[in-house]
């Protein structure tokens, strides 16, 4: 405008079109360039320089068009094909692209993943390093990207579900950095086959239900890698099957659409519409684009011609969405062919630009310790003549290698150190071990929140009771506490099968829908999965959810999300995001095969990077969510079924005093054994102890509390010196939790030195729990068997 000659005035026409001319061709450009990062992306894995890739090609187009409509504090769920749109928005850029796709590990290079992603795997900032919310409002958000099909969908669900949850509670509607009153639009991307999976229709099922601004975009390419949609999808489309979901005057449900991945101009008008109502009215929608191409086939380990008739493949190089683009822009007299090739030329010139830079920056500092590695060997060769020869072959070979990786450095200088006995202090020895500190910080870090809310910085209050503290039935004491929680903190929010109007099946939410309102302490349907997911796209959003699984035999349902999506989420984006979600169950001692769960050791090794809470009763449950809540960790927690209504007093602190996680707790001291436990095998083993004094046995009990993390101060360690004998007792299957606490306390801990005897466990039988009382008995651990360890243990 300030290039105007004085007195000109400029069309408002004229303007209009410029600019729309101008977003046009950016769009092509955005497309072009993404398109020429997947070819190269091919190349450089078929040379050896990245490992493995899956690229968006054939998806340009509609994720242009997709990313039109995309605002600032609007949230993006998604996969491994959705780089354009990552481009486009502004998210990331193809040097970052590239840095991903060779694993760099320096977050400044790849600040999506540090190289821990698959290439396409996109994450922007959600919490600064002190573990704060940063304003989520002012920017474009990409949760991390997921590669398990479908894996994306149940937490799209709670993501969308935050905006009705900020657009409809009263009390939320401060936090302004969190949501511009629920204006906020879920955009979630799917490849066609992966609606087949179960987590597509219970999360379409439930948004429905719901009525939240969940958009979702099928991209349909025909094929599930090589298996043609007829084998995938009833009718064979998806839209088609999706008409009984369709949203209609006085129902609920979804608007759904279908467009061509080749027509710009058509999915942007219907994309725009679409956006606009699921902004507006929380209406969901799905957009089934069709006609998608796939010019390089599925990924790199692989030829679609393998499976493509010479017809089909024929008809996507005539209908890929760039070249229908480029024929609109000049149909259209939006800009000359010539003007189109200068943009394809550019685009290519940069993207293969991005790529230099990217491998220049993640082998520099490699090429760096190659050669420091090299001028180490070579001077060890000269103080070991007897060695020399080989010292250096061996730095020679690694000097030659033209593409040196991390590993081929450490494996050098590890061999070297090897082949001179006194060189253990010696130079060589001192690189190397500084490189593998170095390297742990780059491979190993992040699992947990790290900064100022790293949940074991959160000191120990003690439970403070009054003279004449009232004693109440566990439920009491928990729904006391609940109450106070959600009157104090207006982040909270409950739901869960159950849980709303009848206030649980333990009766924990007894009455408080009604007092705290039905939007902040809610039923759900019978949907394990997306509870989860819908738990953990509420946490990623500033909220603090609690979830409900009604008893921990049905985590099964929900364990993908968990574990994949949530246990993963801080490593996977070295520390860039997180989603503390606190998921709340009951197990253990019950009656029947599907009610009695203990299955400690499933959580144990899928649901590492969540805290595993095993309180013994409700106060001390108490105790670890007020923990939980000054951090930003996930965590699940596991109450005592048979521990509701059990009688306990109450604390006067209710939201302020606190059990630190990773802190076993001594119930009761002894001398001659001693005894670990938790939950609700630890009343077990206290009934036997007591039997056990009339034999002069005097046991020490120890309650874990926690089992991630586990006796961080090692006073298990402390109890076994002062025993010398230990015996732990779990309700799990054989070798489960307590071969964990095995390993934790006799290897981690060193405990096998301080042993007088053979160190025993009782574990619950390798089936399942049988029915009934009796079943109960014969099938876990049970008063008699420790009670005959203890005193056989005691006898050698």
């Amino acid at each position: 405008m300030e290039n105007l000659a004085p007195g000109e005035v400029l069309d408002p026409e004229k303007l209009s079109f410029d600019k729309f001319r101008e977003e046009v061709l950016r769009d092509y450009r955005s497309a072009c360039e993404s398109r020429e990062a997947s070819l190269l992306g091919r190349k450089e894995v078929l040379t050896g320089k990245a490992k493995f890739g899956i690229f968006g090609d054939g998806k340009e187009v509609p994720q242009v068009a997709m990313a039109k409509f995309f605002r600032p504090g609007d949230f993006y769920a998604g996969y491994y094909r959705d780089q354009t749109f990552a481009f486009a928005t502004g998210a990331a850029t193809i040097e970052e692209f590239f840095a991903q796709l060779y694993a760099d590990p320096d977050p400044t290079h790849d600040p999506h993943s540090a190289g821990r992603q698959m290439n396409s795997h996109f994450a922007t900032p959600f919490i600064d390093t002190d573990g704060r919310t940063l304003d989520l409002v002012n920017r474009k958000n990409l949760t991390s990207g997921l590669a398990p099909t479908a894996a994306q969908m149940p937490k799209a669900l709670g993501l969308a579900y935050a905006s009705k949850a900020f657009r409809k509670v009263g009390v939320l509607q401060p936090f302004t950095e969190l949501s511009n009153e629920g204006n906020e639009v879920c955009f979630c991307t799917i490849g066609d086959a992966a609606t087949s999976e179960g987590h597509f229709w219970e999360t379409l099922n439930a948004a429905g239900v719901l009525q939240v601004p969940l958009a979702i975009f099928v991209w349909d390419d025909g094929y599930g890698i090589s298996v043609p949609r007829k084998y995938q999808t009833t009718k064979g489309s998806i839209s088609a099957v999706l008409e009984g979901f369709q949203k209609r005057e006085g129902t609920n449900g979804l608007d759904i659409y279908r467009v061509k991945a080749w027509d710009y101009a058509g999915m942007c008008e219907v994309f725009e519409a679409g956006i606009r109502s699921a902004r507006q009215t929380h209406t969901p929608c799905v957009f089934h684009v069709e006609e998608v191409t796939q010019p390089q086939g599925h990924s790199t380990s692989g030829s679609h011609e393998r499976y493509k008739s010479p017809e089909r493949l024929e008809w996507e190089r005539e209908w890929d969405g760039i070249k229908k683009l480029k024929e609109w822009i000049i149909e259209n007299a939006l800009a000359t062919e010539e003007e189109l090739n200068e943009i394809e030329t550019a685009a290519k010139d940069f993207t293969r630009d991005s790529r230099n830079m990217a491998w220049e920056k993640y082998q520099d500092p490699i090429r760096q310790q190659v050669s420091r590695s090299v001028t180490l060997i070579r001077e060890m060769a000269h103080r070991h003549p007897e060695s020399a020869e080989i010292l250096q072959q061996l730095a020679g070979t690694l000097a030659a290698n033209r593409e040196p990786g991390r590993k081929e450095v450490l494996e050098t200088l590890h061999q070297s150190i090897g082949l001179a006995s006194n060189e253990g202090n010696g130079p060589v020895a001192a690189y190397y071990r500084e490189l593998l500190k170095e390297n742990t910080a780059l491979y190993n870090s992040h699992l947990y929140h790290e900064g100022d809310r790293n949940i074991l910085r959160v000191p120990a209050v003690e439970a403070i009771y009054a003279e004449d503290a009232p004693v109440l039935n566990g439920y009491e004491v928990l729904n006391r506490y609940f109450d106070r929680l959600f009157t104090e903190n207006p982040l909270v929010l409950a739901f869960g099968e159950d849980l709303g109007q009848i206030g649980d099946v333990n009766q924990g939410f007894a009455g408080l829908q009604a007092k705290h309102g039905a939007d902040r302490i809610f039923d759900t349907g019978i949907r394990e999965l997306t509870i989860m997911g819908q738990g953990i796209g509420m946490a990623f959003r500033g909220l603090r959810p609690i979830a409900e699984i009604q008893y921990i035999d049905y985590l099964l349902y929900g364990l993908q999300p968990l574990s994949d999506d949530l246990a993963c989420l801080q490593y996977r984006t070295a520390g860039r995001q997180t989603a503390p979600l606190i998921v709340r169950t009951r197990g253990h001692r019950l009656e029947g095969i599907w009610h009695s769960g203990s299955p400690m050791a499933l959580v144990l090794s899928s649901l590492r990077g969540l805290h595993v809470c095993v309180p013994r009763n409700m106060v001390q449950a108490i105790g670890m969510y007020n923990t939980l809540l000054e951090g930003v960790d996930p965590a699940i927690m596991i109450e005592c079924l048979n521990g509701y209504r059990l009688k306990e007093r109450l604390p006067e602190n209710l939201l302020d005093f606190k059990v630190p996680l990773g802190v076993p707790e001594v119930v009761r001291e002894g001398e001659d054994i001693t005894i670990v436990s938790y939950g609700s095998t630890l009343r077990i083993v206290l009934e036997a102890v007591q039997a056990m004094e009339a034999f002069g046995i005097n046991c020490e009990v120890v309650d874990v509390q926690t089992l991630l993390p586990f006796d961080i101060q090692h006073d298990i360690l402390a109890s076994l010196k002062k025993t010398s004998k230990l015996l732990i007792v779990d309700e799990d299957v054989p070798g489960g939790a307590a071969g964990y606490i095995f390993n934790k306390v006799m290897e981690e801990q060193g405990g096998y030195r301080w042993l007088d005897v053979a160190p025993r466990t009782i574990t619950g039988q390798a089936h399942r729990p049988a029915y009934s009382s009796d079943g109960d008995y014969f099938s876990k651990p049970n008063a008699e068997q420790v009670i005959d360890a203890v005193r056989a243990m005691m006898a050698e």
